[in-house]
């Protein structure tokens, strides 16, 4: 007989989330983990200098500073120090300043000049609400929100920005937003990436873009630390590769992506579900650089040397054109790019005047191509002189982004295409897409509702559903520190 109730397969968000929450409600659990280190997209390493860590996925956390998990986690009350960037995102644009969103609305509508009332009217409502949008836009998809105010504020905004007509006079407000639609890394425009757009797009106005003292591992360290307070256990360079080896729990956990499911369950799934799990779709993937620079990025316009986050897509005709291409499978030479450099937000990230810069290029899914070069374009075309900083850099391709996170299929850092339908029906339509046909068995990768991002939402749901129908228990357990 096993000591362990419950085997969380994956140790990222979603499954260190899955696991503190089982561990909470007084389950004996494990997590096994194929790596060396915890964290998935939240992992942290030194890459070229040994007192410089570089953040390997996620760098920026909207979504743990405002997700239902994390706000009754209390990553403040864990040591965890979200610290925000003056200002949350930047579009540079040729020829012209370039367009950004501050924290304060305000002086975001100030900057946008002819378009900032139209802003403030797109933004305002959202930012008064948010608490109910991030919970509508986090939640299990499949319950009524407890914020009516939301989804009326929501839908005819989706339907505006999701399609062409955006409604905006000038170009830097239209790249504004649309930037931050990219992040949907898909066809534009679409509902799916309205959605996007709005829910991280107020968010700077809200609870903000901020960035975790440290680096982003830290945010995996407190999870980590809270399940082992409670008795869990953590194995590294433990890899699952047949579920008949973890079958003797009550529960298993699973934080992978379907095609990892279909590996791991070989032939034992019915074959209906089976071949809708195929059916699955994967995005466009993303391709990783990784510069160790000798100073702050030389931008030209000072305003986005302030920005936690820089897009580099230029005008929103050419992010469209630009991430459509990338979705269809053809592949560019100026793909859109997103830029971090997170010793302006954390000085503590510079050292002896050195410091890291995280860039991912959007490139068709499974593409093999350096990054470097594209990558090194695009930064220097609004800021140059920045290849003269560069002490040392690591390009990691698409395809091999699958190979450091097999949930990354293809580099699909979103574990699955980000269409309306797959987003609201992932991974498969189901009334509680956590549940699997096997029993004891559940998905909780970013896969599932509510999909990707750092907010342990997925995790947590799947946990609660396993609580429900595997242990009878429920009540939600307490997150907070003092519980």
């Amino acid at each position: 007989m096993t000591d362990v109730d419950v085997t969380v397969v994956g140790s990222g968000p979603n499954g260190l989330a899955a696991a503190v929450t089982m561990a909470r409600a007084g389950l004996r659990v494990e997590i096994r983990e194929r790596a060396e280190d915890i964290g998935g997209g939240l992992r942290t390493a030194s890459l070229f200098d040994a007192e410089i860590v570089h953040d390997l996925c996620a760098a920026v956390h909207p979504m743990a500073a405002a997700s239902p998990f994390f706000r009754a986690f209390g990553l403040a009350d864990r040591g965890v120090d979200l610290l925000h960037p003056p200002i949350a995102y930047a579009q540079p644009l040729d020829g012209r300043p370039a367009a950004l969103a501050h924290r304060d609305l305000d002086a975001t509508c100030a900057g946008l000049g002819a378009d900032g009332t139209r802003w403030r009217r797109l933004m305002e409502p959202l930012a008064a609400h948010s608490t109910g949008v991030v919970d509508l836009m986090l939640s299990g998809q499949r319950s009524l929100p407890a914020d009516l105010a939301a989804p009326a504020l929501l839908a005819p905004r989706v339907l505006r920005h999701g399609g062409p007509f955006h409604g905006f006079a000038t170009e830097e407000a239209a790249a504004l937003l649309t930037g931050v639609a990219a992040h949907a890394v898909g066809r534009l425009p679409s509902l799916a990436s309205g959605a996007t757009a709005l829910l991280l797009g107020h968010l700077a106005h809200s609870t903000g873009w901020p960035l975790p003292r440290g680096g982003s591992g830290v945010v995996a360290r407190a999870l980590a630390d809270d399940l082992e307070a409670h008795g869990g256990r953590i194995h590294t360079a433990a890899p699952v590769t047949d579920l008949r080896e973890v079958r003797g729990t009550r529960a298993v956990l699973l934080d992978v992506a379907p095609k990892g499911f279909l590996s791991l369950a070989r032939e034992g799934l019915p074959p209906r579900y089976a071949k809708a799990l195929a059916r699955f779709r994967y995005g466009p993937g993303a391709a990783k650089a990784d510069f160790l620079v000798s100073a702050p990025v030389p931008w030209r316009d000072p305003g986005a040397g302030r920005a936690g986050t820089v897009h580099l897509g230029g005008t929103r005709a050419t992010m469209l054109r630009q991430e459509t291409l990338a979705a269809r499978g053809v592949p560019t030479a100026e793909p859109f790019v997103m830029l971090v450099d997170p010793a302006v937000t954390d000085p503590s990230r510079e050292v002896r005047g050195r410091r890291p810069v995280w860039a991912y290029a959007h490139v068709p899914n499974g593409d093999t191509r350096d990054p470097l070069p594209m990558i090194r374009a695009a930064i220097e075309r609004h800021a140059p002189g920045f290849t003269d900083t560069i002490l040392a850099e690591r390009a990691v391709t698409a395809a091999d982004l699958e190979t450091y996170n097999p949930n990354y299929v293809g580099g699909d850092i979103l574990a699955g295409a980000m269409t309306l339908t797959q987003s609201l029906l992932r991974p498969v339509p189901r009334f509680d897409p956590y549940r699997t046909p096997l029993p004891g068995v559940y998905l909780c990768s970013a896969s599932t509702p509510p999909g990707p991002g750092v907010h342990g939402m997925s995790g947590y749901w799947a946990a609660r559903s396993a609580l429900r129908h595997e242990f009878g228990i429920r009540t939600a357990p307490a997150l907070t520190p003092a519980s």
